[in-house]
């Protein structure tokens, strides 16, 4: 099962996309994919309807598929957590997870064009298993505990500017929060739909050519481990997204010169079970 948002910006509809691949109308059990629909056993919900063949099935063909979740309260970010990024870019393997924001308002659909910014010289790609909350996370002690406050997963692009990032001064906001930097989805997949979140295989290509191809096995800190860390720093409430990092592979790490992303170039990304995404980079 795996839970969609479709058509234009700002008005998008909830579907459901059911196993034999039948996309279902979901306004009879929503409004929309909030992490209130989440916290409030939404998914559950989900599936008795269409078990109980309440839904009606829609068309989808040429709608544009949004952001799978609504509503975003924050997105919190994990950065070096894959040992062969952090030894490509020269960075030291954290001791404890590097950790940093992103506003709500960098998310758009899979397949919005992803904008260059002005003056931008070093605009980069990032795959990342992006974690959506369904409970609220506060002060977990164990793995089990943080795994139980998921409510399912989604590919997320951490679109970043090295220059903003890196070499203006300050932390690394500058570098990430940039408009359109945050396409998520396709889809959002239940937790428990999920045999292993860290048996992911992980992919992305500009131009057609492969850049990053990895899997989420090579994370540092594990979806648990940094779920129950957050919690001790924040409280993450549901529809929060967690987005846990990326695999060796960016342009920051390639050899001069560095093929950073420019107006017109094509990137495609996925991740097993997960679906995937195709932007056209547009120019601020």
């Amino acid at each position: 099962m795996q839970l969609l948002r479709l058509g234009p910006p700002g008005r998008e509809r909830p579907a459901v996309r059911a196993d034999d691949g039948v996309t279902y109308d979901l306004t009879p059990v929503t409004t929309d994919l909030t992490g209130e629909f989440l916290a409030d056993d939404g998914i559950a919900r989900t599936r008795d309807a269409l078990a109980a063949g309440e839904l009606q099935p829609i068309v989808v063909d040429g709608v544009r598929i949004g952001p799978p979740v609504a509503g975003v309260g924050k997105v919190v970010c994990i950065g070096l957590n894959y040992r062969d990024h952090a030894e490509e870019i020269g960075a030291a393997i954290p001791a404890e997870p590097v950790v940093f924001l992103k506003t709500p308002d960098t998310i758009v659909g899979p397949h919005d064009e992803v904008l260059v910014p002005r003056r931008s010289v070093k605009t980069d790609w990032e795959v990342e298993l992006g974690v959506v909350i369904g409970r609220t996370a506060r002060y977990l002690e164990t793995a089990e505990e943080a795994l139980a406050c998921v409510a399912g997963y989604v590919v997320s692009h951490d679109v970043s500017e090295r220059e903003f990032q890196i070499e203006r001064g300050g932390q690394w906001d500058k570098g990430k929060n940039c408009e359109t930097f945050n396409p998520l989805g396709p889809c959002l997949v239940p937790a428990d739909e999920v045999a292993d979140p860290q048996a992911l295989g992980l992919r992305l290509w500009v131009n057609g050519t492969l850049r990053q191809d990895s899997s989420t096995a090579n994370m540092i800190f594990p979806v648990a481990e940094l779920v129950r860390y957050l919690s001790w720093f924040l409280v993450l409430r549901p529809g929060d997204l967690v987005n846990t990092g990326t695999p060796a592979g960016v342009a920051l790490g390639q050899p001069e010169p560095k093929p950073y992303l420019r107006a017109g170039d094509v990137v495609e990304l996925e991740i097993d079970g997960l679906g995937g995404q195709r932007q056209v980079l547009g120019q601020a």
